[in-house]
């Protein structure tokens, strides 16, 4: 039971996270284009890799604090709901272009941060 209240508080920060970074970046952004949920779906992917790379290889990071990094934190910080809604958005909205574009950008980018983090990861234990 311990672990699922701890899954849950690192679910809310990671959750109340996202909300403070989409604000933000919609500030700067505009309505235009879901840049904020594509930061944070590419930061926390960048984050997973990095912090599954860390954690699998070394005994640096604890099991349960992996669990609660990676399901709660990381799970409630990045958002496919929010991406999938923007995505069919855009398209109701006849968006076709935008939204193809955001689809492609977000699969790309986020697989690419993902390997990122592994990479830097791995650099930083060698």
């Amino acid at each position: 039971m311990a672990r699922l209240l701890w899954i849950c508080l690192g679910g809310a920060i990671g959750t109340g996270a996202r909300y403070l970074l989409s604000v933000w970046i919609f500030r700067l952004t505009g309505p235009g284009f879901p840049y904020g949920t594509l930061t944070v779906n590419v930061i926390g992917s960048f984050l997973l890799g990095l912090l599954l790379q860390f954690s699998l290889t070394t005994e640096s990071v604890p099991p349960l604090f992996r669990l609660v990094l990676t399901t709660g934190v990381l799970g409630g910080f990045t958002t496919y709901s929010t991406f999938n809604s923007e995505t069919l958005g855009l398209l109701r909205e006849g968006a076709l272009g935008l939204g193809l574009a955001y689809l492609v950008v977000t699969v790309a980018a986020c697989l690419a941060a993902g390997i990122l983090g592994f990479l830097g990861a791995r650099l930083l234990l060698a």
